[in-house]
């Protein structure tokens, strides 16, 4: 009878647990030397300053002696505030005139360039330019072209028999002015972003609802406007949020004049804290602001949640 062949036995390999922990410890420390960094700039420049400031909020300050706590009076302070209450409606006027015009201008324009025109490239390159430009250079170009004594605005209506305008300089005016140049320079934005989700539109629909005689009106109300629905939320979030924090602009051009006709929230908070010296009391404006925003952003993806679902349930 024949012997089984005897078997092989390997040894174990396993490592030991301590150098296995060891070298997992070592890999946790180098990533956290390259992670460190980037965690120690946004601790340092987001996190902290926002504590720092809601803190603040609740406190007397002006930023060179000590700080006294006062609780809830800055708030309560605001409440009762004229000026803070003039800011709080100039910025809404601003907002509901800069971002339903900016929107609806910057929906017309990309349906009118998605379109095989000569020279479509170029004219969607002039659109956009004017988003680059910087704010503080809108600020100093327009205010040279609407001066009122040596402008070119009112060289051009003086030509064409219409009296001089105060333009940034009549309190009747200035805000309209300011949303003018903001709908110059953020129209392009809306345009881009429009002419990108246009084209994402499936052509099978658009044929389909051709091929049952619904003309460009109904194609775009049933079609279209359904399915760049997304991006309009997306826009009127964004434009709704850089509505409100406007104030380059502001500070450029009329500096919340004449008479406080252009003081927005944010040039209030500015105002408060670096020329009136009282920090606190901009800290709690500040807050009051982010707490709209918030608001604003929490009650837009209510808004979008509630969409998806409805067109989920008209699909299924």
């Amino acid at each position: 009878m024949s012997r089984l062949p005897t078997p092989i036995t390997l040894p174990d390999v396993t490592p030991p647990a301590g150098p296995a922990r060891r070298r997992r410890r070592r890999e946790a420390a180098t990533a956290w030397a390259f992670v460190l960094p980037s965690v120690l700039v946004i601790l340092g420049l987001s996190v902290i300053p926002v504590l720092w400031s809601l803190l603040l909020s609740f406190q007397y300050s002006d930023l060179l002696t000590p700080s006294v706590w006062v609780g809830w009076d800055n708030y309560r302070q605001l409440a009762d505030d004229p000026q803070f209450g003039q800011a709080v409606r100039n910025t809404l006027v601003y907002t509901a005139l800069y971002v339903p015009l900016s929107i609806g201008l910057g929906l017309f324009l990309a349906l009118v360039l998605n379109r095989r025109i000569r020279f479509v490239g170029l004219y969607r390159t002039l659109l956009f330019v004017p988003f680059v430009v910087s704010a503080a250079a809108q600020g100093v170009l327009f205010a040279f072209i609407l001066d009122p004594e040596f402008g070119a605005a009112n060289s051009l209506l003086h030509r064409i028999g219409v009296s001089p305008q105060g333009f940034l300089s009549d309190p009747a005016q200035a805000l309209l002015v300011l949303v003018g140049i903001s709908l110059w320079s953020g129209t392009g934005f809306c345009v881009v972003i429009y002419l990108a989700a246009l084209q994402d539109v499936p052509r099978e629909l658009v044929e389909a609802a051709t091929l049952d005689g619904a003309d460009r009106r109904h194609v775009l109300r049933h079609v279209t406007l359904p399915t760049i629905a997304p991006v309009s939320v997306f826009l009127l979030l964004w434009q709704t949020i850089t509505a409100l924090q406007v104030f380059d602009l502001v500070y450029v051009t009329t500096k919340g004049g004449p008479l406080g006709s252009t003081t927005v929230i944010v040039y209030f908070v500015w105002e408060q804290a670096f020329r009136n010296f009282t920090a606190g009391y901009g800290a709690a404006a500040a807050y009051v602001l982010g707490a709209a925003l918030l608001l604003i952003a929490a009650g837009t993806r209510l808004v979008r949640r509630r969409e998806d679902r409805r067109l989920k349930g008209a699909t299924s």
